[in-house]
């Protein structure tokens, strides 16, 4: 990933960001063109604090037979982005650019057990589940054994150890207080909620500016729901 210094996102926020996300694109090569699904995951932590990314894909999808184990692959996960016009800023002789957040994370994949599918199941169901609150969560035990089963079999479970971690958060953090402010107050004037939550996140941080936009556009969201 390419990421000038201003934008460079540390491990920590970067992992935490790809962790509250939830969902990415995940790519492998097949020895002659890559080969990519987008697909929900989980993400926890070895003994020694490596993280672990787990995920399925249907088994007929050409990634199941790529996870060797030792190849490396590519989870990139996105969140908000935005349009950025010249003419929104406070200075002139702008250009044209484009606001957002990707995290990169990369190491080698291999396939589930069998015991380990199920709890995954479980696990990534619970995950998302939990976001649809107060609703009681989805259970895998309201399917029938025979259903679950069924399931379980049309899919494969892969787990890639996570050993490069990279982060862009670009944000304008490199423009004048000003500039910042403009832009900002111009996020959240668009009809596109992605571009009202590049505003949020830039006013998180830059607090101390003086925003000309609505209360309730500058409170800042829950790290789940920024994405």
């Amino acid at each position: 990933m390419y990421t000038p210094p201003p934008f460079k996102s540390d491990r920590a926020a970067s992992l935490a960001f790809a962790e509250a996300r939830g969902f990415g694109m995940v790519c492998a090569w097949d020895g002659g063109k890559p080969i990519a699904s987008s697909l929900p995951f989980v993400i926890d932590h070895a003994a020694d604090g490596t993280p672990h990314l787990a995920f399925h894909v249907a088994r007929n999808n050409p990634l199941a037979k790529l996870a060797d184990g030792r190849t490396s692959w590519l989870m990139a996960v996105n969140g908000a982005d935005a349009y950025v016009s010249p003419d929104w800023y406070a200075s002139a002789d702008q250009v044209p650019t484009w606001l957002y957040q990707a995290v990169h994370l990369t190491g080698p994949a291999r396939v589930m057990s069998e015991a380990e599918l199920g709890t995954h199941v479980d696990e990534l169901s619970a995950k998302f589940e939990s976001w649809l609150a107060p609703k009681p969560p989805w259970l895998s035990s309201k399917m029938t054994a025979g259903r679950l089963d069924a399931m379980k079999q049309a899919i494969v479970g892969l787990v890639m150890t996570v050993e490069e971690i990279e982060g862009s958060f670009k944000l304008n953090q490199h423009k004048s207080d000003a500039d910042y402010s403009a832009i900002a107050n111009a996020m959240a004037q668009q009809n596109d909620p992605a571009a009202q939550t590049i505003g949020k996140l830039m006013v998180a941080q830059r607090p101390q500016l003086d925003y000309k936009m609505p209360k309730s556009a500058c409170e800042i969201t829950e790290a789940g729901s920024t994405s």
